[in-house]
């Protein structure tokens, strides 16, 4: 089985997690998404470098999330979650995907 980049599960956490909260209109739905999508993240960010990188990874993933939000009044709400998602994704790959 190929193995899923792990950017790729934060970046589409992110895409996806807003994605679901808009469209259903149930932003505990939304949230849901995020967090299983972080969680698995952070699973193989710790298996592929280690547990300080995951820590730091996760709090770029929240991090994201959290800025996402006044970053959306400026530049709206799709472009600022796909900003942050692909710079997730991008740090994601830098420390933990670029080795595999």
């Amino acid at each position: 089985m190929a193995r899923v980049p792990s950017a790729v599960v934060a970046a589409t956490g992110l895409v996806g997690g807003y994605g679901v909260a808009r469209w259903t209109k149930k932003r505990q739905l939304g949230g849901a998404v995020l967090a299983v999508a972080g969680a698995a993240a952070a699973q193989q960010w710790r298996s592929r470098a280690g547990g300080k990188a995951a820590g730091a990874l996760t709090a770029a993933y929240v991090a994201a999330f959290a800025g996402s939000h006044p970053l959306a009044k400026k530049v709206g709400a799709w472009p600022a979650v796909l900003g942050v998602a692909g710079a997730v994704a991008a740090a994601s790959w830098a420390v933990a995907d670029r080795k595999a």
